[in-house]
């Protein structure tokens, strides 16, 4: 029984590290959707492309994010914002965002 608890907790542990693995191209596919839309204009159209491939499709799925349109739509508003994956994934954003939300506000 105990071998059995190991190994199952062993692919969990596996299973985690490969979703994260998988997230991680995702980020990188946005950032270079975001260098391209700096450069040619065309980064929303990139990655919409992208994610509708099938390559695409199979990455968001090991990734654990469910590749419908509704996801496609918020990867191409996020490269449309223009804000790297590194920083929007920041603290000092996240707090700059919701300073500027409370801002609105009031």
């Amino acid at each position: 029984m105990r071998d059995f608890v190991d190994g199952s907790a062993f692919n969990y542990e596996q299973g985690q590290r490969a979703r994260k693995l998988f997230a991680a191209v995702v980020l990188a596919a946005l950032d270079d959707a975001i260098a391209d839309d700096k450069k040619y204009g065309n980064g929303p159209e990139q990655i919409a492309r992208w994610a509708r491939s099938r390559d695409g499709r199979e990455v968001l799925s090991c990734a654990g994010i469910d590749p419908n349109e509704r996801v496609v739509k918020g990867l191409m508003e996020f490269v449309s914002k223009g804000v790297r994956t590194s920083v929007a994934l920041s603290r000092e954003e996240s707090e700059r965002r919701i300073a500027a939300e409370e801002a609105e506000a009031a």
